[in-house]
């Protein structure tokens, strides 16, 4: 039916009211839910009873009739429904409709399972759903028919149309919630709102930008835990390294403690028997001059009984006898002292070997990191390296040594530093160059292994700008230099610094990404640049290379030496050609037929850009020359002017008589000149196709070519016999010539 609700299934009326209609209301109210599946009965279908047709068995006419009119009234008003009066009267004539649903899809949950119903007219129970006691069953077969959940099963219809309701909606950003169309003008009428659907996109993209989040944490996270788990494999292999250490160490010591105790223990018994030994020896000798004591005095006493005669005799004798004895030295003095000496213990070693102890085992590998954006110079680079584990080190060992071809050369020499830091900037290397860089950490305990290998590379050596071949006009400038590096760079960047002197500084303006040795920049006219050229690389950008200024007030360029005749001179600066009496000698062509043989004749490099060129070139009246200008590729073995390449005014001075002709295909316009220019102003103008000739110094105009410019053109100056051209450019294009 038209206008579906977004959610609720399709309804399909019968035939008998013809414009019955649902409106939608909220399927989702929690509050009065049917119970749609009742115990005694699971059919599906719903129908109302005869007992509210009239029908017999129903209830009696009369009051409960009027107030059944009311009741449906009450219904009808309440979900505006169509044609209320003849509803009504269709409900008491017994003519009732019967309510139908059009097999939406419900899924339904119970228990875990999943399960589909169809709900049709052909499932019908009269005594499922009655009208009952305040005529609520109508109300609860709506409810029933339009998706409403039980409290058994928990269902949601799938919308299968959008609601013009729900189209309707839009979003309250100040509420951050959908809101009616209608409601915004009254409760959100100061709010900002959107539509739904923009919303719905502004979410999505929201979602979307916090996934990427999402995911670039999730990858960062996962890094992390891949360095935590290093760090754990390096930690529980250091701590079993050194435990290993403690018990090698701790055996040690067992074992110079054994030793020195053996050591002191035999020196303590043989200072103990010597001792002993030298007691011993001076006892027994004390031992026996107490006896000789103890013998004279019997022998004294005995003689002192005898008789004089025999006492004088034998005292004589005893005198000597005691004389030899007293004489003779008895020590009394102790040999060895029974104090016991203090015994000095050096323990040195094994003080040394616990210190030892505390020693950490040799560090892990260090990461090495790759190399940081700017980085690097010319001639140095910035490494540095981390530890993923709690190693001491002592000190770092970083070696180097560079590479050729993309991998390093066997034969090249390394070079090692030793660092105290996790960084080091290693210097006086070669500009643009490739280096491979490894480090190993090391501490008393030993070195660790050697790190993967990381390739760093130092930045260019600035360019060197080619300030001869520099071409300019009032729009542009076009800029060409030499790398200075043997190896090639990634790209260059031409800065620009528009100041009224050359001491002003500030880059304002920068081209990056220029891919060649030569730019077109594009510039403010009538104004002075310095102009600075970098390349850029691997290893980060140059230094600036030597400033050049260029001014942007009229078209600028130089003589092209590669295509001048081997009979004529370029001077130094660039803008005069001279072709001398004497004979130059033959040299051999430049390939690619670049240079003029048999013209004498030079070009110049004109910036390739479109628009308005202007030139004087100063001409001696006496001379014999021709200035125009010609395609690149305009043969050099003919004239200027012979063919259909070159645009060309020529004088020849013949019996006094000055004679000109603008050539072109080999032919001229008769043309007659009056006054003799000493300067010669010349206009290339791209967009109207023409190439003017003046007399500068009268502001006279001489001839107009209409040419065909299909690509860019480059001035040209012959010389047939000895004179001079002078150059003037750079200048600003004169009043007169702007005319035409």
């Amino acid at each position: 039916m038209d206008g579906e609700a977004g959610g609720a299934p399709e309804v399909h009326r019968s035939p008998a009211p013809r414009d019955f209609h649902f409106c939608p209301t909220d399927l989702y109210d929690s509050e009065g839910r049917l119970r749609l599946f009742p115990e005694e009965h699971t059919r599906t279908g719903r129908q109302v009873p005869a007992e509210m047709t009239g029908e017999p068995g129903g209830a009696a006419p009369g009051k409960a009739q009027s107030d059944l009119e009311e009741e449906v009234q009450e219904l009808v008003d309440l979900y505006a429904l169509g044609g209320g009066g003849e509803w009504g009267a269709e409900l008491v004539d017994g003519s009732a409709p019967r309510v139908e649903v059009s097999e939406p899809r419900l899924h339904l949950s119970s228990a875990g399972a999943q399960r589909d119903w169809r709900l049709g007219a052909e499932a019908e129970d009269p005594g499922c759903l009655g009208w009952g006691a305040a005529g609520r069953d109508l109300r609860e077969a709506y409810r029933y028919a339009h998706g409403r959940a039980s409290e058994e099963y928990e269902c949601y219809v799938i919308p299968e149309e959008e609601d013009e309701d729900e189209a309707a909606l839009v979003f309250c950003v100040t509420c951050k919630a959908p809101v009616r169309a209608c409601e915004v003008s009254d409760a959100h009428g100061e709010h900002e709102v959107t539509p739904l659907s923009k919303a719905l996109e502004s979410a999505k993209d929201e979602i979307h930008k916090n996934m990427f989040k999402l995911e670039k944490q999730i990858i960062e996270m996962e890094n992390f835990a891949n360095h935590l788990e290093e760090v754990f494999i390096t930690v529980e292999e250091n701590f079993g390294r050194q435990e290993q250490n403690f018990e090698s160490h701790f055996n040690e010591i067992l074992e110079t403690l054994a030793q020195k105790y053996e050591e002191k223990i035999q020196a303590l018994g043989e200072k103990k028997k010597a001792k002993l030994e030298a007691l011993y020896g001076q006892l027994v000798s004390c031992g026996e001059n107490l006896d000789t004591c103890k013998e004279l005095m019997e022998t004294i006493e005995e003689m002192c009984h005898e008789e004089k005669v025999d006492f004088i005799k034998d005292a004589v004798a005893m005198a000597d006898r005691l004389g030899k004895f007293l004489n003779t030295e008895t020590d009394v003095e102790i040999s060895a002292q029974p104090d016991f000496e203090d015994q000095t213990l050096d323990f040195s070693d094994v003080e040394q070997l616990m210190g030892s102890i505390n020693t950490i085992p040799a560090p892990s590998a260090p990461v090495i990191n790759p190399q940081a954006p700017n980085s690097a110079t010319g001639s140095s680079v910035r490494v540095c390296w981390s530890l993923y584990s709690d190693d001491t080190v002592e000190s770092y060992l970083l070696s180097y040594r560079p590479v050729q071809d993309g991998s390093p050369g066997k034969d090249q020499a390394e070079f090692t530093m030793t660092v105290k830091e996790t960084y080091c900037s290693v210097r006086n290397l070669v500009p643009n160059t490739q280096y491979e860089f490894w480090v190993t950490a090391q501490n008393r305990a030993g070195r660790s292994p050697a790190s993967e290998r990381a390739m760093y590379m130092t930045a260019p050596s600035p360019p060197v700008i080619k300030s001869k071949e520099i071409r300019s006009c009032e729009e542009a400038a076009l800029i060409c230099w030499e790398s200075g590096n043997l190896n090639p760079v990634d790209s260059y960047t031409v800065e620009l610094t528009q100041a009224e002197s050359p001491e002003a500084s500030g880059v304002t303006e920068s081209v990056v990404g220029i891919p060649t040795r030569e730019a077109l920049v594009q510039l403010q006219p009538r104004q002075r640049y310095t102009i600075y050229v970098r390349a850029l690389s691997v290893g980060g950008p140059s230094a600036r290379s030597d400033p050049v200024t260029v001014c942007t007030t009229g078209s600028f360029f130089h003589l092209n030496q590669h295509t001048c005749h081997p009979g004529l001179t370029i001077s130094e600066d660039g803008f005069t050609v001279v072709r001398s009496e004497r004979k130059t000698p033959a040299k051999e062509p430049l390939p690619g037929n670049t240079r003029f043989t048999r013209c004498v004749a030079v070009m110049g490099n004109l910036i390739p850009i479109r628009g308005r060129h202007y030139w004087e070139v100063e001409v001696d009246e006496r001379s014999h020359y021709t200035v125009g200008v010609a395609f690149e590729d305009v043969p050099k073995q003919e004239d200027l002017g012979a063919n259909c390449l070159s645009w060309c005014m020529r004088h020849r001075l013949a019996s006094s008589r000055h004679k000109y002709e603008f050539l072109h295909n080999g032919t001229t316009p008769d043309i007659r000149i009056t006054v003799s220019p000493r300067k010669i102003g010349i206009l290339l103008d791209y967009e109207n196709s023409k190439l003017s000739f003046f007399n500068a110094d009268i502001s006279q105009h001489l001839y107009t070519f209409s040419c065909q410019l299909h690509q860019f053109v480059h001035p040209c100056f012959s010389l047939e016999k000895p004179g001079c051209l002078k150059i003037h450019n750079g200048i600003s294009m004169p009043k007169h010539v702007t005319f035409y």
